[in-house]
């Protein structure tokens, strides 16, 4: 679950960084209630969970290079720029350091993941 939950949330690291290119291009304004509301309460909740299972992995396996406050921190940009990548007035620059931080930090947890599955075989 650790793993697929992580993937979904590296495609929504994607998705947000073509869904401001998209908003940019197209120099449109979403309706906050019907589009960017509902979608960032899905991701949130998933964001939620994500963070759970991971500290709880954290708190079983004592990684050497994955701490708690990674998770903490990547939850809380993510949330931010899920909303952020709906408007086009958000900060190119800004918006995409978030996303390559959270980027990293998740495609970490997927390499330790791997490793500790391939060793348990």
């Amino acid at each position: 679950m650790l793993q697929t939950l992580t993937e979904e949330l590296l495609e929504e690291c994607i998705e947000c960084w073509q869904r401001f290119l998209k908003m940019r291009e197209t120099d449109t304004s979403p309706d906050f209630f019907n589009e960017v509301k509902p979608h960032a309460d899905v991701y949130h909740e998933k964001l939620l969970t994500w963070q759970n299972e991971v500290e709880y992995w954290i708190e079983a396996n004592k990684p050497k290079h994955m701490h708690k406050i990674q998770i903490v921190n990547a939850v809380d940009a993510m949330d931010q720029f899920i909303v952020q990548s709906f408007y086009q007035k958000t900060s190119k620059k800004r918006l995409y350091q978030s996303i390559q931080s959270v980027t990293y930090t998740l495609e970490t947890l997927q390499r330790i993941l791997q490793k500790d599955e391939s060793n348990v075989e």
